[in-house]
């Protein structure tokens, strides 16, 4: 390093993650076919944990555990919702170790292979107890969220971090579409196209077909991934062709020598800490609202639900999922650039009190109209862009915990525990929020609204949290 460039260094101990105009640096052009792949992995965790909102309701219904009572529906439909992050809380960490030692593809490879079993036999369950093997089956073997973070901080730089970091919510988003889409189209074949699917197996296994056409989704998908994608880890890495595909020079692509096992206590201090605590929140927060929106939708009206049918379910998620996509793809980045993520972190969070203020609202109109109308119709366009502000807090978080890791040979440990902190809280979100729903229907606490109430002060927390993150950290180039 030059004698300037040291002095720069010495004067600027920490940087901000997105560099100001007067310091900014060209950007490294992103190696668009591997983390393209990369983004193709990504679309199997949304399909398989939102493929089945639409249709969980009423399967809970059809299997008579609740024996006929529609307002328990929500703790046995929360119970199946949280095994999958149940499972993966317990896995997660040690999925991202081992990719640290063996390399990131192979344990991607276990990853969507599981997926695609796990998706099968969902669609093949007739029992309460089949279900929940098959999603703990999912979340066991689904150690892919945490190594993707890691793969794409070992991918990209400072300069382009937020460009790539923006498509994590994008393709979480296109998921988002066609798991709901999918599941709530194709549930139930029988009923929609009996000409084509009059065949005893479809009354047998009614939610298969969604299933069976996610597992061969996710079987395209392992077949681009086995071609095309490069290993990212240093010491795993094959020079020629790696520096051919991600476009870096060879020297940086030899195999370096291993490093010493870092003990994860010696990561936990405050920089790495307080992200973590927030995306853990962040999650806490997120599955709880997920599950509370197709819950509110097929809830009674006299229950204070819409009373849509699973098709109109997956109608609706759909038209989230893709609104969110299009407007990170667009808008994202460029926010990133002028507001930096910290303070738009702050902002996403702030709208999580107005956001769940929109279900009782949804649920007085329907009572005072006494039918779902345009009114609703309004309040659920308004809620979507409620949702599209809140949403943008995953990929700011993300760049953020990327940034925090002290070295680069932690990354994957750091993604890790994020990913197993962030797990945990989906196992407890949906189990939360759909029981106090239940409850609060049950016994009108607080009008029925008491579920909203808990969230709401749980958002504030999340606020005060996010004021707490670095207005400035350590760049990790340097």
């Amino acid at each position: 390093m030059d004698t300037s460039n040291s002095h720069e260094i010495m004067a600027n101990e920490t940087t901000p993650l997105v560099p100001t105009k007067s310091s900014k640096k060209p950007k490294t052009p992103l190696p668009k076919l591997q983390i393209g792949i990369l983004m193709s992995l990504l679309l199997a965790e949304p399909i398989a944990s939102t493929s089945i909102f639409p249709y969980i309701n009423q399967l809970i219904r059809e299997l008579g555990i609740t024996g006929g009572d529609d307002a328990a529906v929500g703790y046995y439909a929360g119970i199946i919702e949280s095994l999958f992050f149940v499972a993966q809380a317990l896995t997660v960490l040690r999925w991202s170790r081992l990719s640290d030692r063996i390399g990131r593809r192979p344990v991607l490879v276990i990853g969507l292979s599981g997926a695609c079993i796990s998706i099968l036999c969902f669609g093949l369950s007739t029992t309460f107890w089949s279900l929940v093997i098959s999603r703990c089956l999912c979340g066991f073997l689904n150690g892919n969220a945490g190594v993707m973070k890691t793969m794409m901080g070992e991918l990209t730089d400072s300069t382009n971090m937020a460009q790539a970091f923006a498509l994590f919510p994008i393709v979480w988003c296109i998921g988002s579409f066609i798991g709901p889409l999918m599941g709530g189209t194709l549930a139930r074949p029988q009923d929609r196209w009996p000409a084509l699917f009059a065949n005893a197996f479809w009354e047998k296994f009614p939610y298969f077909l969604p299933c069976a056409v996610a597992a061969c989704m996710f079987v395209l998908i392992l077949f681009m991934m086995s071609i095309f994608l490069e290993e990212t880890l240093p010491t795993k890495r094959r020079p020629k062709s790696t520096s051919a595909m991600l476009g870096i020079s060879s020297d940086e692509l030899l195999p370096q020598q291993s490093v010493a096992y870092t003990p994860l206590r010696s990561l936990l201090t405050p920089s790495v800490v307080i992200p973590l605590a927030n995306y853990t929140l962040l999650a806490l927060l997120d599955i709880s609202f997920i599950v509370l929106l197709p819950l509110l939708f097929s809830t009674p009206t006299h229950l204070g639900g819409l009373g849509f049918d699973p098709a109109t379910i997956g109608s609706w998620m759909a038209l989230f999922g893709v609104t969110n996509g299009i407007f990170q793809g667009l808008f994202f980045a460029r926010i990133v650039d002028w507001i930096g993520p910290k303070r738009l972190f702050c902002v996403s969070v702030s709208c999580y009190a107005p956001l769940m203020a929109m279900f009782p609202i949804m649920s007085w109109i329907v009572r005072a109209r006494g039918e779902v109308d345009h009114a609703i119709t309004f309040a659920l366009i308004f809620l979507i862009g409620i949702q599209v502000a809140w949403d943008m807090g995953y990929a700011a978080i993300f760049m953020v915990i990327t940034a925090s890791a002290p070295t680069s040979n932690v990354l994957g440990a750091i993604n890790g525990l994020g990913q197993t902190s962030a797990s945990a809280a989906r196992v407890v979100g949906p189990a939360l929020a759909t029981s106090l729903f239940a409850a609060s229907k049950e016994y009108n606490l607080l009008g029925g609204n008491a579920v909203f109430v808990v969230l709401i002060v749980l958002g504030g927390g999340l606020r005060w949290l996010a004021s707490q993150l670095r207005d400035e950290v350590q760049d990790k180039d340097e």
